[in-house]
């Protein structure tokens, strides 16, 4: 599915702890990293707390692309939160390929507070990716 210039602009969900994940964002913003306005910050306790319910429950709602950004691999807050979500995330990513969603849809970061420059990075890849594939096949017509 391609966008053919139609002037689409995906909404995006970004799940993430509020250590790394938001620390991240935090920083992306205090030093002028911009990312696209379109993605929505979904703050966890840890992202090893993500569930796959409320992963499908963003597309269900509308997203056209969701991520997830944890802390580094080896180096979360929760021990092995982090680990535990990225199997969560790949679980999902199977579901959405099989109800036609597509799980290139979603993805995982991994990075450290100070990566503010990352976070933007990512936040700007999904958007690009999306903008590709075009709106989310079950998106609810307004």
């Amino acid at each position: 599915m391609s966008n053919n210039g139609n002037g689409f602009e995906p909404d995006i969900t970004a799940f993430g702890c509020i250590f790394c994940g938001y620390m991240a964002a935090d920083t992306a913003g205090t030093l002028g990293w911009e990312y696209p306005a379109n993605v929505k910050y979904v703050k966890l306790p840890c992202t090893g707390k993500i569930d796959i319910r409320y992963i499908l429950a963003a597309f269900e709602q509308g997203a056209d692309g969701a991520y997830v950004v944890a802390c580094p691999l080896g180096n979360c807050h929760h021990v092995k939160g982090n680990e535990r979500g990225k199997k969560r995330v790949e679980r999902a990513k199977k579901i959405l390929d099989q109800v036609g969603v597509g799980g290139e849809r979603l993805e995982m970061f991994f990075l450290s507070g100070g990566q503010g420059k990352s976070f933007a990075n990512a936040a700007q890849t999904m958007v690009e990716r999306v903008k590709k594939m075009g709106p989310n096949p079950v998106k609810r017509k307004a």
